[in-house]
């Protein structure tokens, strides 16, 4: 779920190891169409799961200057590099069980008892399913294998908030830049 396509595949190939020297993760790539395509890049540090201005920009030089040699994408484009955020989105396995608690929205690429779409807290994973309890409905536990998950993220909520706060809290008491909501574009 990191990537939806072909372009995406290609470029979060090119991203990935340079995020890893950098210390980051990429969360998600997406190229999106207009008049000026848009390559979205989502990433976050390794560390902490945050993403400063810095962490943008420096990730956003070095894979420009890549994607010149490489040239992936043939006609112009925009680099846009970002936190995920706090509605960030779920791509990985890993991120449902670190955000186990947390309330989300998962959509599958299939119908599964009638519907797509499920609502509920993250409640762990277990051999590559994603389990999730329903709102609304009582002691109701979806266990939902991961490869059918089309979109996830999470939602919004005053504890998601908190974590965020405290993880920005924790960064600035270790002297590490913490702005989660910076965004670095460049274009080629």
């Amino acid at each position: 779920m990191k990537t939806k396509t072909n372009k995406d595949e290609r470029i979060l190939a090119l991203a990935d190891p340079i995020a890893e020297d950098l210390g980051l993760h990429i969360v998600r790539v997406r190229v999106m169409a207009g008049k000026r395509q848009t390559v979205q890049i989502m990433a976050e540090r390794k560390s902490d799961g945050l993403m400063s201005v810095e962490n943008c920009a420096d990730l956003s030089r070095e894979l420009s200057a890549l994607m010149e040699v490489e040239d992936p994408i043939s006609d112009p484009y925009m680099l846009e590099v970002s936190s995920p955020g706090l509605d960030r989105p779920l791509t990985d396995i890993e991120a449902f069980e670190f955000y186990e608690g947390y309330l989300a929205r998962i959509e599958l690429d299939r119908l599964v008892e009638g519907r797509k779409r499920f609502r509920g807290t993250l409640a762990g994973v277990e051999e590559g399913h994603v389990d999730i309890n329903l709102d609304g409905e009582k002691d109701s536990t979806a266990s939902i294998p991961f490869d059918w998950i089309a979109e996830a993220k999470l939602l919004i909520t005053d504890e998601l908030i908190k974590k965020g706060q405290d993880a920005k809290d924790a960064a600035k008491a270790n002297a590490e830049p913490s702005d989660t909501d910076s965004t670095a574009e460049k274009e080629d």
